[in-house]
């Protein structure tokens, strides 16, 4: 039996999952016991399980005979495998952190390593869970919460961190540390904004022994205390007043003159799906997902034509710039320190998308090892994203316009107080968006009354918010009509003024600089510059040039820490907005593999590109690093409005023509006057879009009012 372009390989799914799908509870289950049975008689402690996806070498002849319509029952499978991190526990402190690779269809363990001592493993669900209660229990919390004289009926409410950086690799245990606030006293309402209240101490926690091992006392005065503590007043709180963002409990009550805005799609979505296969207007990939990036693209093409071979968010580091100890430590990894998987929304049907919906859930392991379904972690539909493209021929007043759809691809994390929506958005002509968007409620600090901060702003009366930022890393491995591709950047610049060659010093020249060697560059909107990724090999029948992709970098700020501080050393990566390196198996990690109390960048882009490989006309990846600086205004309280952040990936030479110009110019019949509907009489109500419409013309009329 052979399977067809448009039916994938269906005649196999009853036998095996495809290469590339989630593993399923069942082979969790199988990793976990294999684990267990190969490390008795030890206890562990199970960490992370999923799907360890097949190298390139591996996997490409199976997509290759998967697109090309030729998977049939003799098509060699890759292995499907398992890689399961725990811990093995040989006493109350010590702790051995484990990495397995197990074949789930064998039941064998292929591989096993016990991670070198001066790395800490992520933190776990159950870590992340069991923190507060343990914080709570401890006398020397207790005490130090007497010393902040807080109302009788205050409820106290904790935010676990990782610990930050160490100054030495393994030089301290597994460390996590809180930041303390309380439920507004006046409500215990539950939904209640804490980060309302914070309180001026951070608990720090022995994960190995589960005990607060001390409290740190913060600065909270303003411009003239310095690194001074104890400044706050006697009632910690007594300043503090509470900033609602729950419906029922926002001050002065809801708007109401907000009408209702629906998406109606009455014959249903343009997109099919089978397993985790997408099609829709002349795309195809796959969509995986890992408790570490979450959402990720797999074998992207457009009318059958190889564009990328995977994308995916490779880190997102959170560095603080309040100089005051203990703010020194105040970094997160959220996706090497925890998991950006782990921390998913299950979304909403009507809430977090709109339209025609298809969710796709997530497997994991809990904290036992065993699997877990996570429903509607990613959700998928159609966005209309006004004009696509149009012209109006002036002669005859005839407009051709079309819209342009998007297919989004969306997750959405919670981090403690932070959201962030991050979104994969194809177009109809061919280009690919990258979204980031930030949201939820700044991390906030105490500040003494009638202070103001160096390190942040004042949103609210005893509430800092420090500045800090947000950097991102997206990994991108491109595959351009094959392996062989190249990255290049073009400039546009002034063409000196020449008697012959320029006499009117109108002129400008494009360019191109050829990253041969694995290295980095940056944005220069100075001189437009623009990045392309193409095939040297593969020439554009119209322009004779390579064909490829292109995207222009917005320029934002990248790592503002010194270079050579704690935070700066962590993630290298943020030092630049592009790197390319030779593509090697398993290498996704743009901080590296392991961030968790790190004290400096191991396995990441900066040592991929210090191997000095040849990337010019090679398998190769891009990482494109950026950063939003945050320097918090009112408006951000109590909870910010998005912040958005967008990568183009658009064709650069790659079609014959604009790839949509086969979309339809359709009417939208729904559309109405404004008149119309609020009862109002219009004065010129005939128009010439008017006749068209009566004189048979298909498509969107346009009436061109130029001279």
């Amino acid at each position: 039996m052979v399977a067809s372009p448009e039916d994938p390989g269906n005649f196999l799914s009853n036998l095996a999952p495809h290469p590339l799908d989630q593993l399923s509870t069942n082979e969790i289950d199988i990793a976990r016991d294999v684990v267990l049975q190969a490390r008795l008689p030890a206890s562990v402690v199970f960490r992370n399980t999923a799907l360890e996806e097949p190298t390139k070498k591996v996997l490409l002849p199976y997509l290759v005979a998967e697109r090309n319509g030729k998977l049939n029952d003799a098509t060699l499978r890759p292995p499907r495998l398992a890689r399961v991190l725990y811990d093995i526990v040989t006493s109350d402190a010590a702790w051995e952190f484990c990495d397995s690779v197990v074949n789930v269809e064998t039941s064998e363990e292929v591989f096993f390593e016990v991670v070198e001592h001066h790395y800490h493993a992520p933190l776990s669900g159950d870590e992340i869970r069991d923190f507060p209660e343990i914080v709570r229990k401890s006398t020397m919390f207790q005490e130090a919460l007497i010393d902040l004289s807080l109302p009788d009926n205050v409820i106290v409410v904790i935010d676990p961190w990782m610990y930050g950086g160490c100054s030495s690799p393994g030089s301290e245990p597994r460390y996590m540390q809180g930041l303390v606030y309380t439920r507004d006293p006046a409500t215990n309402d539950p939904d209640s904004n804490h980060y309302a209240f914070p309180l001026p101490i951070i608990p720090v926690v022995n994960m190995a022994t589960r005990e607060v091992v001390r409290v740190d006392k913060l600065c909270t005065g303003g411009v003239n205390d310095g690194f001074q503590t104890d400044t706050h007043p006697q009632n910690a709180i007594g300043h503090c007043e509470s900033a609602e963002y729950i419906p029922e409990l926002v001050s002065g009550g809801l708007r109401q003159d907000l009408k209702p805005l629906n998406v109606h799609q009455p014959e249903g979505a343009s997109f099919h799906v089978t397993g985790n296969l997408v099609q829709w207007q002349k795309w195809r990939f796959r969509v995986g997902f890992n408790y570490r990036e979450g959402a990720t693209l797999h074998d992207i093409l457009y009318e059958g034509r190889s564009i990328f071979y995977r994308i995916s968010y490779s880190e997102m580091s959170v560095p603080y710039g309040d100089p005051r100890p203990p703010y020194h430590r105040k970094q997160a990894f959220d996706f090497g320190d925890g998991g950006a998987g782990r921390a998913t929304n299950s979304l909403q049907l009507g809430c977090d998308c709109l339209g025609v919906i298809k969710y796709f859930d997530a497997v994991m392991s809990d904290g036992r090892g065993k699997g877990m379904v996570v429903q509607n972690v990613i959700c998928m539909h159609e966005q209309d994203n006004g004009i696509g493209w149009k012209h109006s021929n002036y002669r005859t007043g005839r407009a051709v316009v079309t819209r342009n759809r998007l297919l989004i691809v969306q997750f959405v994390i919670t981090l403690a107080n932070y959201e962030y929506v991050f979104a994969y958005n194809f177009d109809q002509a061919g280009g690919l968006a990258i979204e980031t968007r930030a949201t939820g409620i700044v991390s906030t600090v105490p500040i003494d009354p009638g202070k103001t901060s160096l390190w942040g702003n004042v949103v609210h009366p005893g509430v800092l918010a420090q500045n800090h930022q947000h950097l991102f890393c997206v990994r991108i491995d491109p595959w351009i009509e094959g392996p062989q591709n190249t990255v290049l950047y073009e400039e546009s610049h002034v063409l000196p003024w020449n008697e012959e060659t320029n006499p009117h010093g109108n002129g400008y020249e494009v360019r191109q600089t050829v990253l041969k060697k694995s290295g980095w560059a940056d944005a220069a909107p100075h001189h437009n510059r623009v990045f392309k990724i193409v095939n040297p090999n593969h020439l554009n029948p119209i322009s004779g040039r390579p064909v490829g992709y292109k995207f222009a970098l917005p320029a934002t700020q990248l790592m503002l820490a010194h270079p050579e501080s704690l935070m700066g050393k962590r993630a290298a990566y943020a030092m630049h907005h592009i790197w390319v390196t030779k593509y090697r198996d398993h290498e996704y990690w743009a901080a590296g593999r392991w961030t968790n109390q790190g004290n400096v960048e191991r396995g990441g882009v900066r040592d991929m590109v210090d191997r000095g490989e040849n990337t010019e006309n090679e398998d190769i990846v891009l990482w494109h690093s950026f950063g939003l600086t945050h320097n918090p205004r009112v408006e951000d309280f109590p909870v910010m409005p998005v912040e958005i952040y967008t990568i183009q990936l658009k064709p650069a030479d790659f079609f014959t023509r604009n790839p949509a110009i086969d979309v339809p110019s359709t009417k939208n019949v729904t559309s109405q006057y404004y008149e119309q509907v609020s009862g109002i009489v219009r004065a010129n109500g005939h128009t010439k879009c008017n006749e068209q419409r009566s004189s048979g013309i298909n498509g969107c009329c346009g009436v061109n009012n130029g001279v």
